[in-house]
């Protein structure tokens, strides 16, 4: 494993960190002002849309981009870097069509869709011209279990019947937002409880279709949304169906698999955002006639904060390497590494930013109040962080009986 960056992945760094400082950090304060007005989408996003797909910044994220298909090639370890830059402003991954949840869905049409539904919706997808919503979590069932899902999709002569209430389903208040790609059940008695589930494509202007609230996070609510939203006898032509009938388990691990290793990318850059903002203030601010720096406590969540980050940064590398090498599937073990790791390190160095800015620092005239929201978020999104842990004692514990190694050696016995 090489995680060197490349000439390439270093000129598209340069480029993007200059995208930045042009474009997306002089509309910081035009971006919050706009959003706390109730203008969405701000009323600068497709200018900035437009150039960063001129300049070749477009679609970075998918790397099995078609030779039709707008975009810039790259492996998901050439992305890494460039994600982290991304991760540092919350809201420009849309500026380069990588945002969340359009990218993982982009990913599965990408893999499943037909000619016909590839030119309906992946097409306009790609082009940054409509937005998307992938519907799974519900509210009345554990959702950390995606086979307790209780969505009803049946099959009704040429049409499929959908029912059910989901939650938290992220972009389904953004005004351009068209799409729901829906989870739900289509064979309930199949005794393999990962063939019960399908997936289904269904407009948002469909009959039937209702957002009924656009639910907070730590009682902050933004313009994408992440919405309850109810499908009362929803009827869509059969030919939405995703993929084959059964096969809506196996898509979700598939689509989740690069989406949880680019919250964990952009989570990074939130990270050293985090750190410089300690850093910048910890230099600047005395307490008892001493800079904050020179204080034992604080210099050590600066050395903490380099290590965690560093080491973090390593695991997120390592877990694109294996997305690359073996596929999503291959590379479960490391993804669930991540998923488990950076978002409590997210909160944790945050949070120590906030410590030293006192009570500014939970104010509005700095990002980490937002930041610590979205790392707190992200224990819960693309699987809790309890699922990941016990996926990975599974595996240690799977490999230490493969492994079948005599460690009674090890122990001291007692003198005679």
């Amino acid at each position: 494993m090489n995680f060197e960056y490349s000439d390439k992945v270093k000129g598209l760094r340069s480029q993007l960190l200059t995208f930045f400082d042009n474009y997306i950090l002089p509309r910081l304060s035009a971006y919050r002002n706009e959003v706390h007005d109730g203008t969405y989408p701000v009323s600068f996003m497709e200018d900035l849309k437009a150039l960063a797909r001129d300049e070749g910044l477009w679609n970075l994220f998918l790397p099995s981009l078609k030779d039709d298909e707008p975009g810039t090639r790259l492996t998901n370890l050439e992305y890494a870097p460039l994600a982290e830059i991304m991760g540092r402003v919350s809201w420009s991954a849309e500026v380069f069509n990588c945002n969340a949840p359009d990218t993982g869905n982009m990913e599965l049409l990408h893999m499943f869709a037909t000619p016909a539904q590839r030119e309906q919706w992946l097409k306009p997808l790609l082009n940054g011209e409509i937005r998307s919503s992938f519907a799974m979590t519900e509210p009345d069932v554990a959702s950390s279990d995606a086979t307790n899902i209780q969505t009803s999709i049946v099959r009704k002569g040429d049409e499929y019947v959908v029912n059910g209430r989901k939650w938290y389903i992220s972009n389904a208040a953004h005004p351009n937002c068209r799409l729901f790609i829906l989870m739900g059940k289509t064979d309930e008695q199949n005794p393999d409880r990962h063939r019960q589930q399908s997936m289904i494509l269904i407009p948002k202007d469909a009959p039937g279709v209702k957002v009924v609230r656009n639910l907070s996070v730590m009682n902050h609510i933004n313009g994408h949304g992440h919405c309850e939203v109810t499908f009362t006898d929803v009827h869509v032509p059969a030919k939405n169906l995703l993929g084959e009938e059964g096969e809506g388990f196996a898509m979700a691990q598939a689509r989740l698999g690069p989406g949880r290793i680019h919250h964990c990318m952009r989570s990074i850059g939130q990270a050293e955002l985090a750190l410089e903002l300690m850093i910048a203030r910890s230099q600047e601010r005395k307490t008892y006639g001493k800079y904050l720096h020179q204080h034992g406590a604080v210099a050590e969540w600066i050395a903490k904060s380099r290590i965690e980050i560093e080491q973090a940064r390593l695991l997120v590398l390592r877990a694109a390497w294996a997305i690359d090498e073996r596929g999503a599937k291959g590379a479960a073990d490391e993804i669930s590494l991540i998923k488990a790791l950076i978002p409590t390190l997210h909160t944790t160095v945050v949070d120590r930013a906030m410590q030293t800015f006192g009570a500014m620092g939970t104010g509005p005239d700095l990002p980490l109040a937002d930041m610590w929201t979205q790392g707190r978020a992200l224990r819960y999104a693309d699987g809790p962080d309890e699922v990941h842990l016990r996926k990975i004692a599974r595996m240690e514990l799977k490999r230490a009986q493969e492994k079948g190694a005599d460690l009674s050696h090890y122990f001291y016995t007692s003198a005679e």
